[in-house]
């Protein structure tokens, strides 16, 4: 298994986030997965090793499929093949994890799509039967399939929690025609990755995109389909009813809820076998997905 990489160390970094650290190359942007991993919205001691990697790897596979169906930024992942595509001197730590993309003017809230009641979403069903004001029917369990899938924006803010939010409210944020069109978007990607995923044994409860301007169109952006940004689901597994098992950090969620740890006091040590199970589990959705192993 390879070492894991916490920080990259390259000239124009213009963001560091709890992940991906991204570097301002002109026209283009290179996007460094880590493998940090962040549970309860804060950055942990330990990595989990080819997190970044099968990240990467992950979203440039699903860019390629789905470029006929929406735009998106995507150029190329970085490898010693191609590193002259990058005006940087890159070491191998960052070959398989690093993308070069377009620089889009980011737009300033996240979309998800959810397919099925679970998350956040369930707790606001329980309360009121809806999610982000849209009213779902009556009697629906934990982890259903929902009738038809929903678009439910959130604010992205640069500290602290993201909070659903309103399709009248992004327009407020984003206005109307880009709006539009990230809603649009969203379910159509959605949609189509929900029926490839399936087929593969794989269902994607829920999933977050991200949107930007480029050459004034709302292209797709950030990363897309991951265990960090959608709930996956081994479909023989599937059970209507309560929690599903899944294909994310969930080892370490829970490792960390049962720890003791308390916001504010330092951070433990994830221990190894749940960093061991974590990077299982990820390279397990990779497996299913693509079909393929790894590249190097």
């Amino acid at each position: 298994m390879s070492a894991v990489l916490l920080e990259s160390d390259l000239p124009n970094r213009t963001y560091r986030g709890k992940v991906r650290d991204t570097y301002d190359l002109g026209d283009k942007m290179l996007i460094i997965a880590t493998d940090r991993i962040s549970a309860a919205d804060v950055v942990l001691p330990a990595g989990i090793p080819e997190k970044g990697r099968i990240l990467t790897q992950l979203s440039a596979w699903w860019f390629d499929r789905m470029k006929e169906v929406v735009p998106n930024h995507f150029i190329a992942v970085i490898t010693e093949t191609n590193k002259h595509l990058v005006p940087l001197e890159l070491g191998p730590e960052y070959f398989g994890r690093s993308m070069l993309v377009r620089k889009a003017k980011r737009l300033n809230a996240e979309c998800i799509a959810r397919g099925y009641i679970t998350g956040s979403g369930w707790k606001d069903y329980q309360r009121s039967g809806e999610v982000c004001g849209i009213l779902l029917p009556e009697g629906l369990r934990e982890s259903d399939r929902l009738p038809e899938p929903i678009f439910t924006p959130s604010t992205k803010p640069d500290v602290g929690h993201d909070e659903n939010i309103s399709y009248e409210q992004l327009e407020e944020l984003v206005g109307e025609e880009a709006a539009n069109a990230m809603k649009i978007r969203t379910l159509a990607v959605y949609n189509y990755a929900h029926a490839v995923a399936l087929d593969r044994g794989i269902i994607i409860a829920d999933t977050k995109l991200e949107f930007g301007y480029w050459n004034e169109e709302v292209i797709l952006i950030d990363e897309v389909l991951t265990p960090d940004s959608s709930r996956f689901w081994p479909a023989d597994q599937y059970r209507a009813g309560g929690p599903q098992p899944s294909f994310d950090k969930q080892p370490v969620r829970d490792w960390l809820s049962k720890s003791g740890w308390k916001e504010g006091t330092p951070l433990p040590e994830v221990p190894h076998d749940v960093v061991a199970a974590t990077t299982e589990r990820y390279r397990t959705a990779y497996r299913m997905l693509t079909g393929q192993e790894l590249a190097a």
